[in-house]
């Protein structure tokens, strides 16, 4: 998202990423589980990065060295929080990172619907006070931290609630637990808090009270989208998140054309660029950076990863396409295998149960079944017959087989690599060819054929 809002202050980042996930039931720390093919915490330091933050902090604990590898090669601060002792004191752990001049943005490894236009709402909230709040209205509000408002609609505090009474928990605005705080202010009012509750631990939320104790005025942004500030603490919770990412998806595909035969069949984990006149049936899957042109079809239970697909192809039922490119007018499936580094010309025919790896297909050729082609550089329309093998690895090494124009390839024939089959040659049914075949020749290999007389098949006693 390109940053439309001038903002007056610096902008720096603390994000949440130290609990265990207890709930989660896994070895894997919580902010590590992926939704939509991405770690939740990926999702949020994608946010942050898209706003063009002068800094992101990431506050870890539990399975720190795993957190630290998924970030990759992402320019973040890092600050462990060795002991679980509420948000307070996980912000804490952050502080010497924080500008006093900076407007500081603290987020959670856990919320990865939030949207960087909902961030940027909440910075513009807080105007030039020193503190605002993301909030949201719930029909059911039970686990969230209430909004105390006072008779003139001005925040007066927060009450977690495990600390709230009776009517404090008939408030239905709560605390999303997102907020931005000038950074002398933030480390001013950390070094006040207590831990003084129910848990026994150092809530951030009690800035707002303290806040309000100077004469500071606690603005808030108010967020519609309550989807977008709920947490992560189970399974059921990530799935519940996962088909509501999906929804969110494919809705933006279908209101720019895509006509998707069941949207809630349909899975998007990762980016895709799309063009008009496209046509995608149920349980289809697109994983990371795909392109997909115009009047394209693509049927059902198909997996498409870090392809590029021209105009006018069709994908039929079952096919798995990796890291291939498909030019116009191919025609693939169904059941058909595109692995990495494939490539087909345009008009090009895969049928089914077809495996394709790095090899080049040129245009109007032809593997209509049954066929493994693997290392292989292919002319202009040459016949696969069903059953044909490149037989390209050796044990130890992968050896290339080349094609010629307009050759014809036999049903149930093996060419053993490195081979190369000349222009217009014939390679006869059943062959198992480990040298060169001429071009505009026949080639074959043939046992003699025997029928013998006076012979018994075996038979049980």
């Amino acid at each position: 998202m390109e940053n439309k809002i001038k903002r007056t202050r610096p902008l720096q980042v603390i994000i949440l990423a130290a609990g265990k996930g207890t709930r989660m039931f896994s070895k894997k720390p919580k902010v590590l589980h992926e939704l939509a093919g991405k770690t939740l915490l990926r999702h949020v330091v994608d946010s942050a990065t898209s706003m063009q933050a002068d800094s992101i902090t990431i506050v870890f604990g539990h399975g720190g060295n795993e957190v630290q590898q998924s970030i990759g090669n992402t320019t973040v601060n890092w600050c462990e929080q060795k002991e679980q002792l509420g948000t307070g004191h996980a912000v804490q752990q952050a502080i010497n990172t924080i500008s006093d001049s900076a407007d500081v943005l603290i987020l959670y490894g856990d919320v990865p619907l939030l949207k960087a236009e909902t961030l940027e709402k909440l910075i513009l909230a807080k105007k030039e006070g020193s503190l605002a709040l993301l909030t949201a209205c719930l029909e059911n509000p039970s686990g969230y931290g209430r909004i105390v408002r006072n008779k003139h609609s001005t925040i007066e505090k927060i009450i977690e609630e495990k600390d709230a009474n009776d009517k404090i928990k008939l408030i239905s605005e709560i605390n999303s637990g997102v907020m931005v705080v000038r950074g002398d202010k933030l480390k001013f009012w950390l070094s006040k808090i207590g831990n003084n509750n129910a848990q026994n631990e150092y809530y951030l939320t009690d800035l707002v009270e303290l806040a309000v104790t100077e004469g500071e005025i606690v603005d808030s942004y108010i967020l519609d989208d309550h989807k977008q500030i709920e947490g992560i603490n189970n399974k059921l919770q990530l799935a519940d998140l996962e088909r509501e990412h999906q929804r969110r998806q494919a809705k933006k595909l279908m209101l720019k054309g895509v006509t998707l035969r069941d949207p809630e069949r349909f899975d998007l984990r990762g980016e895709l660029s799309i063009g008009q006149d496209v046509v995608i049936d149920i349980n289809v899957i697109i994983e990371g950076s795909c392109h997909i042109g115009n009047n394209v079809s693509i049927g059902a239970n198909t997996i498409l990863k870090d392809v590029n697909i021209a105009d006018n192809v069709t994908i039929l039922e079952n096919c798995i396409l990796e890291k291939s490119t498909i030019e116009q007018a191919c025609t693939i499936g169904p059941f058909a295998r595109l692995r990495p580094e494939t490539q087909l010309d345009k008009n090009v025919k895969v049928g089914n149960f077809v495996e394709i790896k790095k090899s080049h297909i040129a245009q109007g050729s032809k593997i209509n079944h049954l066929s493994y082609i693997g290392d292989t550089q292919m002319g202009q329309d040459v016949n696969i017959g069903a059953g044909t093998i490149t037989c390209n690895y050796d044990g130890a090494y992968k050896h290339l087989t080349r094609i010629g124009d307009n050759a014809f390839i036999g049903s149930n024939t093996a060419l053993v690599a490195p081979i190369e089959i000349g222009s217009w040659a014939t390679i006869g049914a059943g062959s198992t060819l480990s040298k060169d075949a001429e071009a505009e020749k026949l080639t074959f290999t043939r046992a003699t054929q025997k029928s013998l007389s006076g012979w018994q098949r075996p038979s049980k006693k």
